[in-house]
């Protein structure tokens, strides 16, 4: 079975924790964190990620630096903003893609 790769890119690595524990729960998901910019592009470089969810701390500058630089290296990765809600809302953000 081939795992959808998720990168979860937020400041707080109380929550970064969270989100990538509730995303490595499923079988079919293969979530990793970071903090800071610079781990998600060098991430991203390395992995084929289906799916960056960004999560709450990221200026908006930031996150549209993030955004061109991930649409321009794999315009068909899926990007969605993840500010909480829970593991359903997680769910359905992931199953959407």
């Amino acid at each position: 079975m081939e795992k959808t790769n998720i990168l979860y890119i937020g400041r707080n690595a109380e929550i970064r924790d969270t989100v990538v524990r509730l995303l490595n729960k499923r079988e079919d998901w293969n979530g990793v964190g970071v903090v800071q910019d610079d781990e998600a592009r060098a991430l991203f470089a390395d992995t084929a990620f289906d799916l960056v969810l960004f999560g709450p701390g990221i200026s908006a500058d930031e996150e549209a630096a993030l955004r061109d630089y991930f649409t321009a290296q794999r315009p068909e990765v899926k990007l969605v903003q993840h500010y909480g809600g829970g593991s359903g809302l997680l769910l359905s953000e992931v199953m959407m893609r």
